[in-house]
């Protein structure tokens, strides 16, 4: 009976173990200057927002935290909002003036990446680095 009572005990325990929550810092480097601030999009799989944040730069650098993400698969994409007007200016052929990424650093060919070469998977606490893009003429 006892070896009965652990079994129920872990079968009841295992789903929090599947679904359980992580936190992921994203360290955006390599940023332009410290103006402004970084805008940040996570989406699940699916392309639903998952969190919308901001985060404040420092030596050229803003850490995004992230806490209590489910496991699973997720893309990001962000970018440094200079004047901080939340939105990406861009100039008048719509070529960004200001820098922005993706998540694996991913990159499109006139325009943003397809969306499976953002994707990447949590399944524990994790750190993941990143550099802006920055168009110049």
């Amino acid at each position: 009976m006892r070896y009965l009572n652990i079994i129920f005990i872990i079968l009841l325990l295992k789903p929090l173990v599947v679904n359980s929550q992580n936190k992921i810092t994203i360290e955006i480097g390599q940023l332009q200057n410290n103006k402004g601030e970084v805008l940040f999009l996570l989406m699940d799989i699916n392309k639903n927002i998952v969190q919308e944040l901001s985060g404040n730069i420092k030596g050229n650098k803003c850490n995004i935290y992230i806490e209590n993400i489910k496991t699973g698969k997720y893309a990001f994409k962000y970018f440094h909002d200079e004047n901080k007007n939340k939105k990406l200016d861009t100039n008048w052929i719509s070529i960004p003036k200001e820098g922005y990424g993706f998540s694996n650093n991913a990159k499109g060919k006139f325009g943003p990446p397809e969306f499976d070469k953002m994707v990447f998977e949590i399944t524990n606490d994790t750190t993941i680095k990143c550099s802006p893009n920055y168009i110049t003429f």
